[in-house]
């Protein structure tokens, strides 16, 4: 299909084996139980993020600003993220991509056809970029660099930032702030629109209202006549996201359309909320 030679890739995937690790990690908790918000947050809204944020966003303002400007997302959100995926480059893992993403396209049946897209596509990235597919490392995911981009993804979605004629997302700051902006503003980011508020419960919520998913479907005003408040308008079109913690109450909010946007980015709720809080503590901080 892509003209890719048949002894050069066999001679690759010879020097690969399949990872437990990649499978052990990629599994989901063996019990729901185990999702709580109370132990998730303390994980990224924490000193060494919020005080890494606070230098990483004075070292590259003016890339910051620019991409802000450009493609619309406020810089402390592309701050957090980047916070929040490596802790602004320091993580970026050490697996094999290669056999990370071959173990999961061939031994996790769940999402292998994801995973199988995604081999191919690393493939063709490390070929585009005269890069040797063993050699580069990356999350047990198959994510790569900074901003940890799937292979696809950086594909698709990165940028060439810093206007050196190529995309590296390993070693440019630059170029990771362009294309995570550019990643959010690609999947509908709203340029000074709200991204969640906190609401306010009378009594326990009917399940139907968080079972209507992440994306935005709900009326708030309607939601306040059934006992959820909260400063949304009236008009506003919102999601319900509850927050779990076994054994804590459970933490309500409001999500807007930016809301679902960073849910794009890792299709969590747990996810796109800590970036979101992340990015308020860091931007109140520089205030």
């Amino acid at each position: 299909k892509h003209g890719f030679k048949e002894d050069e890739l066999i001679g690759q995937f010879v020097q690969i084996h399949p990872d437990p690790r990649v499978i052990k990690l990629i599994k989901p908790p063996a019990s729901p139980m185990q999702r709580s918000w109370q132990r998730y947050r303390p994980r990224f809204l924490n000193e060494l993020r919020i005080e890494g944020g606070m230098l990483f966003w004075q070292e590259h303002r003016d890339t910051l600003a620019r991409a802000s400007s450009q493609y619309g997302v406020p810089p402390e959100i592309i701050v957090a993220i980047i916070g929040v995926e490596t802790i602004y480059g320091r993580n970026m893992g050490n697996f094999s991509v290669l056999q990370a993403l071959a173990t999961l396209a061939f031994h996790y049946p769940p999402r292998a056809e994801f995973f199988r897209s995604e081999l191919e596509q690393f493939l063709l990235l490390a070929r585009e970029n005269g890069l040797d597919p063993l050699e580069i490392k990356g999350s047990f995911a198959g994510a790569l660099g900074i901003p940890q981009f799937m292979p696809g993804s950086q594909r698709r979605f990165a940028v060439d930032f810093d206007g050196d004629g190529h995309i590296d997302l390993s070693a440019s700051a630059e170029d990771a702030i362009g294309s995570v902006a550019r990643f959010l503003e690609q999947h509908g980011w709203k340029n000074g629109a709200p991204i969640a508020v906190p609401a306010r419960i009378e009594g326990t919520p009917d399940r139907t209202l968080i079972e209507a998913g992440i994306r935005p479907s709900l009326n708030a005003g309607r939601l306040s006549e059934q006992g959820i408040h909260s400063e949304a308008p009236a008009d506003a079109t919102v999601a319900l996201i509850d927050l779990v913690s076994p054994g804590f109450e459970t933490e309500y909010w409001l999500g807007f359309e930016n809301f679902y946007v960073l849910t794009r980015y890792n299709r969590s709720s747990f996810y796109a909320m800590a970036v979101f809080q992340l990015s308020q503590e860091i931007k109140a901080q520089r205030q």
